[in-house]
């Protein structure tokens, strides 16, 4: 194709993709951004406490309706229930693990026998962001953490709080508290939101018009099948990963709009909440920061309520167990089950292969960056830059193969409802499970070295 021809395709594009694209986005979410925003001002003009998490509760469920009708009713009764179990259990000191047992199972009813299979779908993410609330509170208690269990309208305040439960992120208790106390409102406070808004829609537009016609249309790479597959499996990859941005940033903004998400250093007030970090993603230094980085706040509920409480299994047990229950507090999908168990595997074997051969290069080539105090001999040299890359392009190449499957194709049916096991193995057949077979190498390489 030649560059006029390119051009004219590109106008088309901005065109007819573009702008609908950005008008139906704003149409999505501006009434929730419209609540978000009352919420906010309610919590500044002060008054009784409860009244303000009423107000919470309350602008928080109407948003659920705006977006699910009356299936919202499936995401208040999983907020009752967690609140009865609390209620019952005030006295036990295991309420984080009785409590994580009966949202589990509340999930997987749910999803197999009482409602449909696209409806779950579209509510599974405000399912799971008010179980990860719920279940986070309840091992604070157990902890000491927070003293007491709230009351009724400051645990629906909490778990349906309007800037979370739509779009996430898991926010803690005590950020949820700092909400209410209320911020004043700021220039920085609009600016902050604003521009994770803008971001948000940035992302959109990339996921929709751009990513899918990445190659040849916008970059002029062609080559033979396989080529052709692995680039394809690359525009599916980055489609799926702007999605996932422009709902991370779209739930910054609305987590800022409503209040949360400032934090306070020498007086000053910074709305600083991160969501999703793109460029650690994007140009990976490990598959380990990866995980990290798609999204701040589960990451951090993981390793806090999952991977250190089974932590006495020993790590690889611990890891396992991590991913097991960010799979299942995904649902029972099979394409992203198989992803989150992948990536587990993946992250370990990385991680134990670097640190084997930090120590025996005594290199900062580790997963996560060395602090500049560290006792490694070689830090900067340009063979440790050279390993460091290398690593980065097989997290490059891992993060394509793991996305190749999220492919909207042409059955409409089978995305709303979850891709099924057969186009995950299709799609992974399809790049002769090459990611596996690599980790699987380095696996050997890392019991080789040992």
């Amino acid at each position: 194709m030649d560059m006029s021809s390119r051009l004219l395709v590109l106008q088309q594009l901005a065109e007819s993709c573009g702008t609908s694209t950005v008008q139906q986005g704003v149409q999505q979410v501006w009434r929730l951004l419209l609540l978000c925003l009352l919420c906010r001002l309610c919590f500044r003009l002060g008054g009784v406490s409860t009244v303000k998490h009423a107000v919470s509760a309350v602008t928080g469920a109407y948003a659920l309706f705006l977006f699910f009708e009356l299936h919202m009713l499936w995401v208040l009764a999983l907020s009752a229930l967690c609140y009865l179990v609390l209620l019952l259990g005030r006295r036990s000191s295991s309420r984080g693990l009785f409590l994580s047992a009966v949202v589990l199972v509340y999930l997987l009813v749910g999803e197999l026998h009482l409602i449909d299979k696209v409806t779950w779908h579209k509510i599974r993410g405000s399912q799971m962001v008010v179980a990860m609330k719920a279940i986070s509170l309840a091992f604070d208690l157990d902890r000491r953490t927070v003293g007491r269990l709230p009351s009724p309208a400051e645990f629906l305040g909490y778990v349906l709080f309007v800037g979370t439960v739509v779009f996430g992120p898991w926010i803690s208790f005590s950020t949820y508290r700092s909400a209410v106390e209320g911020e004043r409102l700021s220039w920085l406070w609009l600016r902050s939101c604003s521009l994770r808004l803008l971001r948000s829609q940035l992302c959109l537009l990339v996921s929709t018009c751009v990513a899918p016609y990445l190659f040849p249309l916008l970059i002029p790479v062609y080559g033979n099948a396989v080529t052709q597959r692995w680039l394809h499996a690359y525009e599916n990859a980055v489609s799926f990963h702007f999605s996932n941005y422009f709902v991370g940033h779209l739930s910054e903004g609305s987590s800022m709009l409503a209040g949360a998400g400032a934090t306070e250093e020498k007086g000053h007030v910074r709305w600083d909440l991160s969501v999703v970090r793109p460029l650690a993603v994007e140009l990976p230094r490990s598959m380990v920061l990866v995980v990290t980085s798609w999204n701040v706040p589960m990451s951090q509920w993981l390793k806090t309520y999952a991977f250190k409480n089974a932590m006495k299994l020993g790590t690889f047990p611990a890891i396992l167990v991590t991913y097991t229950a960010s799979a299942l507090l995904h649902g029972l999908s099979f394409h992203l089950g198989a992803v989150l168990l992948s990536l587990g595997f993946i992250t370990y074997v990385e991680h134990v292969l670097r640190k084997k051969l930090a120590s025996i290069f005594s290199a900062c080539i580790l997963s996560r960056p060395c602090s500049s105090d560290c006792s490694h001999q070689h830090k900067k040299e340009y063979w440790v830059s050279l390993l460091n890359l290398v690593f980065s392009l097989l997290a490059i190449f891992q993060l394509t193969y793991l996305g190749s499957m999220f492919d909207p194709g042409v059955d409409e049916q089978e995305v709303e409802e979850g891709y099924a096991a057969l186009h995950t193995i299709h799609r992974w057949s399809e790049l002769n499970w090459a990611g596996h077979w690599v980790v699987l190498a380095c696996w050997v390489f890392y019991r080789l070295i040992q």
